[in-house]
This record gives C-alpha cells, structure tokens and sequence, in this order.
C-alpha cells in the first residue's frame, strides 16, 4: 500500500480508501436506488448490510493495508463498525462519515448543522450506531445556499466543530458541498476543516486548477471519489472500443493516484475480485504511455466530452 500522510490530520492514510455502498444486480449502489427519501434519513433500516461477502471484502482491504473507510447512509455505517469490531486489525483504521438529514439540499439552509446540540445529538447517534468511541472525519457538506442565507452560518460551523473536538466525539473535519469551486474555497479558507472530499477524476478535474493547490498549501487531506464516473466510464470505453472494464477501472484510478494533492481514492467495489483488480495497481502505479494513450482515446469521445463539460461548468459556477 502506498500511504501519504497530510499536515494537518498527520495520519498515515492509505492512498487507496473503500468506499461502504453495496450493490443492486445492475450495479446501482443500495439504498439510494431503493429508497431514496427514506436512505438519507437517520434511523434508516435495511436488510443484507455486511454480510459475508461484505466482511470478506473487509477484511481483504484491512489485508492489503487499506486504512481509510468511507461510509454514508445508516445501514453502511451500522455494517462497517459491526464487522470492524469482528475484524483482524493489523493497523489503526480511519473512517469518515456524515450526519444524516442535514447536509447537501436535505435540509433546507444545512440549519440544523449550524445548531451546536442537533449536531452534537447526530454525532452522538452514529456513535451508538457504530459502536465507536469517535468519528475520525465527520463530513459537513454544505450548500452555498447555507452560505448566502447566513452570514455567520461558516462560524457557526467553525465553533460547533471546536467543539465536538475538544469533547472528543470528533478527530477531524472534512468539507464538502456539491456547489463548486467558490464553496470549497470559503471552506478551505475557513481554517476548521481537516480535509475535504470531492468528485474527482480524469473527467472532473476542475479542482486541480485552484481548490487542490489551495487545500495542499493549507496542508488538508484531498478525497476523491467517483472515480468510475457513476458508470459513465464504461460508456466511454464502449463508444472508443475500450471493452475491458477492469482495465477501464485500473486506468482511472492511475490517473487519480498520480494526482499529489489527493491523499485518498475512494473505491466503490462490488466483491473481493473487482477489489483486487484495484489493488494490482499499487505494483505500478505510475501511468505508461499504453494507458496515456488509452486515456486519451476515451477522452475523444462523445460521451467523454458531454460529461467533462458538464461536469466543469457545474464546478466552475
């Protein structure tokens, strides 16, 4: 495993981190495909959640080295902590997750994340929930809507995240928000957070040209994440004939480990086979001028084109 360790966590994550979405038949992630309204509340039930597929995927990672876990809606929370309490671990693992019901457009204004006890109350929920002493990242992902609507809405976070660290229910800090560039920057300028996750690939890579030089000179984790493009990247190598996708996957997620502001890609795999595909890269990590070449095929494409304008004017703004 490749680790890099960020000034201001100053933990050693691996460059590869595991995302918690489990799959649907078609491939779609559980839960937000299921349903949807009901997934992003908290209190959220589901059935199957870590299973034996799941802890052999687990424990496979924790194998390889893989100490950064990602995790979103309650049962992937609820599955993670269960079976890492089942685990071998060889080393300290790290995970991040989020307050349910408050972040992105849940909550109308993120009000509730600016109000010190219903956040305190979330943290405390996941905790018994994960049966955890703390949370490692907590990410607040935050509209700039909350920004706009509240002038003292980004101090409010500054304090309310003092807080929860200095009462030892959080380590760290991640920001978040799915409103762009000028966002990030107001976060990262903010001097509470940590770290900061985003969608960030070879077709969504807006980011480096001022958010990640930033965030790096701040000294902040990087998080990447939907590296596979929800899929689109499949698109793209059937339309330039680029059939195999587990080459496909290898392909994106060299690109993003060449990357030196990203300290993590988070994967999303289905099973320990399309985990280990990942993992084969760590053996050469960097890019040859076959697979440069491969990268640009599916950068000539239609549908290449259609999501990395689309996916650049949204960051832009």
């Amino acid at each position: 495993m490749i680790f890099k360790q960020p000034l201001r966590p100053g933990i050693s994550l691996s460059a590869i981190g595991l995302g918690g979405h489990e799959y649907l038949g078609d491939g779609s992630s559980r839960g937000f495909n299921e349903d949807f309204k009901s997934a992003v509340k908290p209190g959220y039930r589901a059935e199957g959640y870590g299973g034996e597929a799941r802890q052999q995927l687990l424990g496979r990672a924790l194998e390889a080295g893989i100490n950064f876990f990602d995790v979103t809606i309650d049962p992937e929370k609820e599955a993670l902590g269960r079976n890492l309490r089942k685990a071998v671990m060889p080393a300290p693992f790290h995970v991040q997750t989020r307050p349910e019901g408050m972040g992105y457009g849940y909550d109308p204004g993120n009000r509730k994340m600016a109000e010190p006890a219903l956040l305190r109350a979330e943290v405390v929920r996941i905790l018994e929930l994960m049966h955890c002493e703390w949370i490692d990242f907590l990410n607040i992902p935050i509209r700039q809507s909350a920004l706009d609507g509240d002038p003292e809405y980004m101090e409010k976070i500054r304090e309310n995240v003092a807080g929860l660290k200095r009462d030892g229910f959080v380590r760290f800090a991640t920001a978040e928000n799915f409103s762009g560039e000028a966002t990030y920057m107001e976060q990262i300028d903010a001097g509470c957070f940590d770290a900061l996750v985003m969608n960030f690939s070879f077709a969504d890579d807006a980011a480096r040209e001022d958010v990640l030089p930033r965030a790096h000179k701040a000294g902040m984790a990087v998080f990447a994440r939907e590296l596979f493009l929800k899929g689109v990247l499949f698109r793209m190598g059937e339309e330039a004939g680029l059939t195999d996708r587990s080459q496909l996957a290898r392909l994106s997620l060299k690109w993003n480990l060449g990357v030196p502001e990203v300290t993590s890609s988070i994967i999303g795999v289905r099973d320990t086979g399309e985990l280990e595909n990942c993992l084969s890269v760590l053996a050469d990590p960097v890019l040859t001028i076959e697979e440069g070449d491969r990268l640009e095929q599916l950068r000539q494409t239609s549908v290449y084109r259609e999501y990395a304008e689309s996916r650049r004017a949204k960051f832009l703004g």
